[in-house]
């Protein structure tokens, strides 16, 4: 027997990853979620009506979730939810609340002790991470970095020793800057992956190092067009000293004579006292 009603779901927020190029990249659960919830709220309803449309779903509530209404609309949302309604929510693309509105929305069903369902589906850092080959067992993803360069390159700094592979979110306009800090703060050796356009007609993935970054984004204007994930190979774990214990014996032998640096490093980093006298000894050398 065909059931002309979709079942009821319960009341809870189905939080629902759409496509981020690709309309078909959709899961079928999602379809049926998406054509049973009562109300869909939405990043951007038109994008969400043609999706929805696409589909042979009707777009008849939706109700309207970005980062200007999102604590006002949350309120609502708890409202229908606390009253048996069952709510989807959707990002313009992607799954949402990663580097997307949503935290916020999800932040207060769940306060107020409603459950949240996550629908999992799309995902650019995942999608382009599988196809970069970057062999790191560990990521670590930032999102979007700063819009200026001075607090770009702060941000850079601070993961500069991270050892996990780095996932960037950039936009096409603020690619050029974004490398030329990348590469400024990691250095020519390090590895980028370019995966732009992923799942787009257009999307292409290069792979080659910071080194010559600059000159393959100048080597063609498409290649600076569309949204990028940008993937950066970890740094290299140095065996033995931390950076905080080469850091102390630094300072230290910059106001200190040799024996008596190495010595007070000891004390205060508890690092073997043999592996910093030689670290010591390169960085005299090098000094000189």
């Amino acid at each position: 027997m065909h059931n002309e009603h979709p079942q009821k779901l319960e009341a809870a927020l189905y939080v629902v990853a759409t496509p981020i190029g690709n309309l078909r990249d959709i899961t079928l659960r999602a379809l049926e979620v998406l054509g049973s919830v009562e109300v869909v709220a939405a990043e951007d309803t038109r994008n969400t009506a043609h999706l929805l449309t696409h589909h042979g779903i009707s777009a008849g509530r939706l109700m309207a979730v970005h980062q200007h209404n999102e604590r006002g609309a949350a309120e609502k949302i708890v409202a229908l939810l606390q009253a048996g309604q069952s709510v989807a929510f959707v990002s313009d693309a992607g799954t949402p609340a990663v580097s997307d509105p949503g935290a916020l929305l999800v932040q207060a069903v769940r306060a107020a002790g409603l459950r949240v369902i996550p629908i999992p589906g799309a995902n650019a850092a995942i999608a382009a991470l599988s196809a970069s080959g970057l062999a790191e067992p560990h990521f670590l993803f930032y999102g979007f970095l700063p819009n200026k360069s001075a607090a770009r390159r702060r941000a850079l700094e601070n993961v500069l020793d991270v050892t996990a592979a780095l996932v960037f979110y950039e936009a096409p306009h603020r690619i050029v800057e974004c490398v030329t800090d990348l590469q400024a703060v990691f250095g020519a050796e390090r590895e980028i992956v370019f995966a732009r356009e992923i799942t787009k007609l257009f999307e292409s993935i290069h792979r080659c190092t910071l080194g010559v970054a600059l000159d393959w984004l100048n080597s063609d204007p498409n290649n600076q067009r569309g949204e990028f994930v940008l993937l950066v190979s970890g740094a290299q774990p140095q065996p033995g000293l931390s950076t905080e214990t080469r850091n102390t014996l630094s300072l230290l032998l910059e106001e200190l004579p040799l024996k008596q640096a190495v010595q007070l490093a000891t004390q205060i980093t508890g690092a073997k006292r043999g592996e910093l006298y030689q670290l010591a000894l390169q960085m005299k050398n090098l000094a000189e």
